[in-house]
């Protein structure tokens, strides 16, 4: 993972020591002054507060979001001067948004639009777009790479589905910030094989309704934690569960 912005004293001495790890990409805003349009989304967190991620997400174009495996990770994003628009930049400044969303291609323009195949872009909430760059520009060239999450709290477990299709939506890790793999374990059963449906949800097609269930989380990261008898037996679809360990990688 590329080095963090955070040990750097000076955005001029960062970008000297980092220039490798940064990448070329556009940003665009959305969501509203509030960023309340923001809310939900493409890796089915929901409210993102409950979630964990507030204010400062973005919606990632189709070639970062890699069909939902992106979900959860983070990115700082300074405004690049140096190209076409970057007059529209707030010098100096920098801000670490969280992936929460997709940004589809529009095919009604050329290439798909800003988030057309092939292009890294992010559609960031208003709020955290305007840290870097003047409303008045619309789009703003960036450079970006991603870094380490910090998250409050534990990581999230929440649920959603019926009978035998149980939906967990993982939800506010730490470190890499995106889940590689996942298991459940009821107590009744051993550990199952979870498979990504969607976004950040994983499901698993087995009868866990009245069984209190543990975790196995597998970290993007290559980090593997078990979460023990986090959700208690009268758990039902609908419901949320935070725990008290998160990821350092």
């Amino acid at each position: 993972m590329a080095k963090s912005l955070i040990f750097c004293t000076a955005l001029a001495a960062c970008l000297a020591l980092a220039a490798a790890d940064w990448s070329q990409g556009t940003a665009t805003f959305y969501g509203g002054p509030d960023g309340s349009d923001t809310m939900g989304g493409a890796c089915g967190y929901g409210n993102l507060y409950d979630a964990g991620y507030g204010i400062n997400n973005a919606a990632l174009s189709q070639t970062l979001f890699n069909d939902g495996a992106s979900c959860g990770q983070c990115y700082v994003i300074i405004c690049d001067g140096s190209r076409p628009g970057g007059q529209y930049c707030k010098p100096g400044t920098a801000i670490t948004v969280s992936a929460t969303n997709l940004c589809p291609a529009n095919y009604a323009l050329p290439n798909g639009g800003w988030c057309g195949p092939g292009r890294p872009h992010f559609d960031m909430s208003q709020p955290a777009w305007e840290n870097i760059g003047v409303y008045q520009a619309g789009v703003i060239p960036v450079l970006y790479q991603q870094v380490k999450c910090w998250r409050n709290g534990g990581v999230r477990f929440s649920f959603s589905g019926f009978n035998y299709f149980v939906l967990v939506n993982i939800q506010n890790l730490g470190g890499s910030g995106s889940v590689g793999a996942a298991w459940v374990k009821g107590d009744k059963t051993g550990w199952i094989q979870m498979s990504r449906n969607w976004g950040a949800n994983w499901q698993a097609l087995s009868d866990l309704v009245g069984q209190g269930l543990s975790f196995a989380v597998l970290s993007t990261g290559g980090q593997y934690i078990q979460f023990l008898n986090v959700v208690p037996a009268w758990w039902q679809f609908g419901m949320a569960f935070k725990t008290y360990q998160n990821f350092d990688y």
